[in-house]
């Protein structure tokens, strides 16, 4: 949750709220870890706020939202998926820096989505890296500490997420008791985007679209094109040995995008750029179970057209329209 926590160590530090659940944080309050502990929050259209904040006005802790910072004397910063780049400035007001807590093992995975594209690219590894905010970019400064651990199998980036959260409140607080004076390949997190929920039929294989589901899909549904109709596919399951031996699949051209009813197992089939893959229901103006979605579309367009094949009646890529850059006018 976005956010910033500014607290003193004995005295002055402030700390961003990611480090708010477990025991870890008791045990470190009777030890007299941090004095004093202000947070920080991005606006919230909600009256109540960002879930950082109704945690902070839960505890009583004092809280201010961006810009605004606050005006008292700290120690050292943290900040957890703040999304804001903190000026030159305001890193100079604290004597230890500011600590950023990242969910990936950096230099991989910068920017603002490192647990999704963990999940999307299928890596087996992955863990949290503290380190010291930097002016001017994202994500770039001396790491300090940092902790990996395998990725569960087949899990969401949100089951992902709660995984790694309790894991960097632990290194964090781990890493504030012996605070030290202010002192593989890289991939760029691409912004996640509505275009990115568009399947690729003929690109993307079925781990790569299952990873896409598991990585997007409770928060951006999966999308394709069916006779001019823009369809979310809301349930995505992997089809199994059985399924895959029917004559039926066997038997057809196996073009991308291909869709076809399994009565057996009640399921879409659909052909993607290797192997097939299930869905349970779709959105085609309401949620429709995969069973509602033939008996209203596909069969009757296959009783009208009773000589056509299944990939004349295919999803296809949807292809959203790209944003125009505006031009600007500068006065001279």
């Amino acid at each position: 949750y976005p956010s910033v926590c500014k607290g003193t160590h004995r005295g002055g530090v402030k700390m961003e709220p990611s480090i708010q659940e477990g025991d870890a944080g008791k045990e470190n309050k009777e030890e007299e870890l941090i004095d004093k502990l202000e947070v920080v929050t991005m606006p919230s259209p909600s009256p109540r706020g960002l879930p950082v904040k109704q945690y902070a006005v839960q505890s009583q802790l004092p809280i201010y939202e961006w810009p605004d910072v606050g005006s008292g004397e700290y120690d050292v910063g943290v900040v957890a998926s703040f999304g804001r780049l903190l000026s030159e400035a305001l890193i100079l007001k604290f004597p230890y820096g500011i600590l950023n807590v990242h969910p990936s093992c950096l230099p991989r995975w910068r920017g603002p989505a490192p647990v999704i594209h963990t999940v999307l690219h299928g890596d087996t590894v992955t863990g949290v890296t503290i380190m010291q905010i930097r002016p001017k970019r994202f994500d770039v400064g001396p790491i300090l500490k940092q902790e990996t651990i395998p990725v569960p199998p087949k899990s969401t980036a949100k089951e992902l997420e709660a995984v790694l959260s309790r894991l960097g409140a632990n290194m964090s607080l781990s890493h504030l008791t012996h605070i030290p004076p202010s002192t593989g390949n890289i991939f760029i997190t691409p912004k996640i985007s509505a275009g990115t929920s568009c399947v690729k039929w003929e690109e993307q294989t079925s781990e790569q679209i299952f990873r896409l589901y598991r990585a997007i899909g409770n928060i951006i549904p999966l999308q394709t094109l069916w006779m001019a109709n823009t369809i979310k596919l809301l349930d995505l399951v992997e089809v199994n040995s059985s399924v895959l031996a029917d004559p039926k699949l066997t038997g057809q051209a196996l073009i991308p995008g291909s869709v076809i009813y399994h009565k057996q197992s009640q399921i879409l089939l659909v052909y993607c750029k290797d192997s097939w893959i299930g869905v349970r229901s779709v959105m085609l103006k309401k949620a429709l179970t995969a069973t509602d979605f033939y008996n209203g579309y596909l069969h009757p367009w296959y009783h009208k057209n009773s000589q056509a094949q299944p990939s004349q009646c295919r999803f296809q890529t949807l292809r959203l329209p790209t944003k125009k850059k505006q031009k600007k006018t500068v006065a001279m």
